[in-house]
C-alpha cells in the first residue's frame, strides 16, 4: 500500500497486522483526492483510522494537521510507525480510545475541514460517528467522506450533515457530506 500523491507519493505504508483492519484501496483514495477540495492547510480528522492512509494522504498533499481515532492497538503502532517513518509526527496526533466518543468530544485542532469516517463494514459506527460530530467542530466548507460497503449506505441527511456526492468502486461505496447551510 503506498501513498498515491503529493510530497510522500509512492512511498509505502505499513498495515495494521491481522484481518481486523480493511485499508482503503490506492484506488478508491486516489479517486476522492480528485474530488476533494485541495487539502492545503487543512485540519483533518481521520476516525476509525486503521493504517492511517487518508490522514496521510491529507498530510502529503498540504494538509496542516491530521488527528487519528482508533482503539485497536495494531492499528495505533501502524498510525504512529507510519508517520515516524515519513517524518510527519509533528504535524499528527493520534489518539487511543472509542471512535465514536472521541468524535463528539476532542477538540484541538478543529474546526475540522476534512473528516474521514471509515469503519468496520456492516456496522452502524459511520453513521454513530458522523451524527457525533458537533458542527462547531466543522469549517464551514468542511467535507465528511464515508467509506462504507454498498449494503450499508447511510441516509442522505445525517443531523446537520447533507450527501452531496456518492460514487461506486467495486463494493465500497464513498459518500461525501457538507455541513447544512
Amino acid at each position: 500500500m503506498r501513498i498515491v500523491g503529493g510530497s510522500h507519493g509512492g512511498r509505502v505504508l505499513r498495515a495494521p497486522a491481522g484481518a481486523a483492519t480493511r485499508p482503503t484501496s490506492e484506488k478508491v483514495r486516489q479517486a476522492i483526492f480528485n474530488i476533494l477540495p485541495d487539502a492545503e492547510g487543512a485540519q483533518v480528522l481521520d476516525v476509525f483510522a486503521g493504517s492511517g492512509a487518508l490522514g496521510i494522504e491529507a498530510l502529503s498533499r498540504g494538509a496542516a494537521h491530521a488527528t487519528f481515532f482508533d482503539t485497536a492497538k495494531p492499528a495505533l503502532a501502524a498510525v504512529r510507525a507510519n508517520l515516524h517513518d515519513l517524518g510527519l509526527d509533528a504535524r499528527a496526533t493520534v489518539v487511543a480510545g472509542d471512535a465514536v466518543a472521541l468524535a463528539a468530544r476532542h477538540v484541538p485542532p478543529a474546526p475540522y475541514r476534512l473528516v474521514f469516517i471509515d469503519p468496520p463494514y456492516r456496522s452502524d459506527l459511520a453513521v454513530r460517528a458522523a451524527q457525533a460530530l458537533p458542527p462547531e467542530k466543522l469549517s464551514e466548507d468542511a467535507v465528511i467522506v464515508i467509506e462504507h460497503d454498498r449494503r450499508n449506505a447511510p441516509p442522505d441527511e445525517l443531523g446537520s450533515l447533507l450527501r452531496t456526492d456518492q460514487r461506486r468502486y467495486g463494493d465500497t461505496l464513498v459518500s461525501f457530506y457538507r455541513v447544512r447551510t
